[in-house]
């Protein structure tokens, strides 16, 4: 086990992938993914006094040959068509361009590529060790398959990032995933490669797209035993998920001992999300992120790359809980008490609903889950399930 002795009361040196560019990633104006959300965070760490120009590090557009890491060169060719209007609804279809959750749109293929280039740049950023961390909120788009596009995601960022430090660093990297939905085109990109492990903690499949991420999920061939899988059930609340990931995450590094780990941050776990069941409060984006940042320094030498991923409610929610994500990368401690007036009087005119005055949620920010002690009781069998064949693992018998 690789240990990085750090003073906690230094700040690590960390870079902050941006580019206004990022927005030009947009289907159309009534679709749920919008990448405003970025802006929505980076400025709102502006505010707070937090993001400086000295944390900015520039993405690249990812090259052709680095998109095939992880994508085949005739998806490659539909998408660059589709991106110009050259590509037929048939045609498109065939390759998941142009469904309901993917349209095509104008110049797709220049912004997809910008945002695999962001988390190229992480990657190299925090390899070549001109930084500890690295955090790219315009990735982790983790659906996008080897030759068809999904679920929001055209070039899986991720797989490619995760692909690209193989061959570039040759390192062993364990993929976190949090965000509600499963992490299936990371996962499924590297099933049958034992020097990659991935970690997905969502809501089950029974009710949620993209319907995988099963416990019995465990790899293939030589990669088996190195994919991992919570599906908890919906109207989970932060204790239960809380529990399970930090009993999975520090049992699966453990077992694994990675160089390096990248994280998928989605924020679409919080209770106010309009596109899934669960019921987190920003007490968990709290969380995700400090557990993460405190076992890349402990297995990894610091070496963290972080990505952005789901989050539908772009006012609420994920300003917050991804601005969460840079402070405990650069501080080790989370934002507490009211969100910066001058953060709140711009965007509050822009807003369609009610801004939050504070980084918490307030007690009693939902109804109570009245099947809460079964829906606790189910997630602690899955992790017995998900973590049972890990030698020497801690048997957890549903207690807490």
């Amino acid at each position: 086990m690789a240990e990085n002795a750090r003073d906690d009361n230094m700040s690590c040196p960390s870079g902050f992938v941006f580019s206004n560019d990022f927005t030009s990633y947009r289907f159309r104006d009534d679709h749920p993914f919008n990448q405003m959300r970025v802006i929505l965070a980076k400025e709102l760490l502006e505010a707070a006094g937090a993001l400086h120009e000295q944390h900015f590090i520039q993405p690249r557009i990812a090259t052709e040959q680095e998109l095939a890491l992880a994508h085949s060169p005739t998806y490659i060719e539909a998408v660059k068509k589709a991106s110009q209007g050259r590509l037929s609804e048939e045609d498109g279809l065939e390759y998941g361009i142009g469904t309901e959750d993917t349209p095509m749109f104008k110049g797709m293929h220049e912004a997809s590529s910008l945002l695999v280039g962001g988390t190229l740049a992480a990657i190299d950023a925090v390899m070549e060790g001109e930084v500890e961390h690295a955090l790219n909120l315009g990735g982790g788009l983790h659906h996008g398959f080897e030759r068809k596009a999904s679920g929001f995601c055209i070039y899986n960022d991720g797989a490619v990032g995760i692909k690209y430090l193989r061959e570039k660093y040759d390192v062993k990297v364990l993929y976190v995933d949090t965000d509600a939905h499963h992490g299936d085109g990371v996962q499924w990109a590297f099933y049958d490669d034992p020097n990659v492990c991935t970690f997905s903690i969502h809501e089950t499949g029974r009710y949620l797209f993209p319907g995988t991420g099963n416990v019995n999920e465990r790899g293939l061939k030589e990669g088996y035993g190195y994919s991992f899988n919570l599906p908890i059930d919906a109207f989970t609340e932060d204790d239960s998920f809380l529990h399970l990931y930090e009993s999975a995450f520090r049992e699966i590094v453990d077992y694994f001992q990675p160089d390096v780990i990248v994280t998928q941050n989605g924020a679409d776990a919080h209770f106010l999300d309009p596109l899934t069941h669960l019921c987190s409060t920003m007490k968990i984006f709290e969380r995700i992120p400090k557990l993460a940042h405190e076992l890349a320094h402990q297995y990894c030498n610091g070496k963290w790359i972080a990505l952005g991923g789901g989050g539908y409610d772009i006012w609420r929610v994920v300003p917050r809980a991804w601005a969460q994500i840079w402070k405990v990368m650069n501080d080790d401690v989370a934002f507490e008490g009211p969100l910066p007036e001058e953060w709140l009087r711009k965007w509050s005119k822009e807003s369609p609903v009610s801004l939050p005055n504070d980084w918490h949620d307030p007690e009693d920010s939902y109804k109570p889950i009245p099947r809460k002690s079964e829906i606790t009781e189910k997630n602690a069998q899955v992790l017995e399930k998900a973590l049972q064949l890990i030698p020497n693992h801690k048997r957890m018998n549903g207690s807490f």
